[in-house]
């Protein structure tokens, strides 16, 4: 049997200490507001590093193969996360784009080469205007195409728009960036109903929000799925208040990785999706203050405490029977 593990993890604000002219990283700078010296940005890359060293090593020895991220200013921060010393023997790899957000931060996938191989990606753009008819940028859909131990396989990685300004007033950006990913799912699924999809992010919408149930249409009851359809494994840990981030004393669930209907078949000669976890230890929990019982965050305002992201990990465990 082999198994192996695709992850996501929202980064919190991964910036690198070079003042960039072209990118919105003033606040994390030296002698910026959050005074983000090169030992905050290497303590940062430490912590960092002691949890994607951890996630799903129980189950797999290698950790993960694939892992989406979040809130990362550019390459520079991922080479120097994968260079940190729990996380070089993995060799991990990534396919990064530098997307227009007005905070400067983008998406991207860390990949170890043992088990994929990318073959083909693509930055997509989501349209967003503002009231006045201003273009608003926030972050690109990263698009992966690549061989996953020789299965072709079909990854977007997301971060959708911010609920700022409210949950429902804020609802039509990320069913609009939810379109961007649903209008190509369906051009691969035309093509073939069986093609295995991943599509994970911080969706800043939990597994019931519209965008998720309604534009991407994933179902929580596998029995509900068509082919060609995403499922979403998140509906149960929601549905019994655990979730992945918390704001005002109530979880949210919102770091998700959805599998398409090509995945779910045990009986397959490929990978088949078996389960989904949360990562979550209790010394990356803040153990008091106001964020009490939240993911220890990196900083409170403008005061660093040292915490690894305001939210945890997700993973998801795929498992492949060999015939000896």
């Amino acid at each position: 049997m082999q198994v192996a593990l695709i992850g996501f993890y929202n980064l919190e604000n991964l910036f690198d200490t070079i003042n960039d002219p072209s990118k919105n990283d003033e606040e994390f700078l030296p002698d910026g507001a959050n005074h983000y010296t090169g030992a905050v940005y290497n303590d940062k890359l430490g912590k960092l590093s002691d949890v994607i060293s951890l996630i799903g090593t129980d189950v797999s020895p290698d950790g993960l193969a694939l892992m989406g991220c979040a809130e990362i200013e550019n390459d520079t921060v991922l080479s120097d996360l994968a260079k940190m010393p729990k996380l070089i023997s993995r060799n991990y790899k990534a396919v990064h784009y530098n997307s227009p957000d007005v905070r400067s931060i983008d998406v991207a996938l860390l990949y170890n080469p043992k088990y994929f191989t990318p073959t083909f990606s693509e930055a997509l753009f989501v349209p967003l205007v503002d009231p006045n008819g201003a273009p608003r940028y926030t972050r690109d859909v990263l698009y992966v195409e690549g061989k996953f131990l020789g299965e072709k396989i079909f990854i977007f990685v997301n971060h959708w728009p911010s609920r700022r300004g409210g949950e429902e007033a804020s609802s039509t950006s990320r069913a609009l960036a939810a379109q961007v990913a649903r209008h190509k799912i369906d051009s691969l699924t035309k093509i073939n109903p069986d093609s295995k999809i991943i599509l994970m992010g911080d969706l800043n919408d939990d597994p019931i929000s519209p965008s998720v149930a309604n534009v991407i249409g994933a179902k929580g009851d596998i029995k509900e799925l068509k082919p060609g359809g995403m499922f979403n494994p998140w509906m149960a840990y929601y549905k019994q208040g655990i979730g992945t981030l918390a704001y005002n004393d109530a979880w949210n669930l919102f770091d998700q990785i959805l599998v398409s209907s090509g995945w779910i078949d045990k009986q397959q000669k490929g990978f088949y999706f078996k389960e989904a976890r949360i990562f979550s230890k209790p010394w990356m929990i803040q153990q008091e203050g106001r964020y009490k019982g939240y993911p220890k965050r990196t900083y409170d305002f403008s005061h660093y405490i040292g915490g690894y992201s305001d939210h945890f990990p997700t993973f998801t465990i795929f498992i492949k029977e060999v015939t000896k």
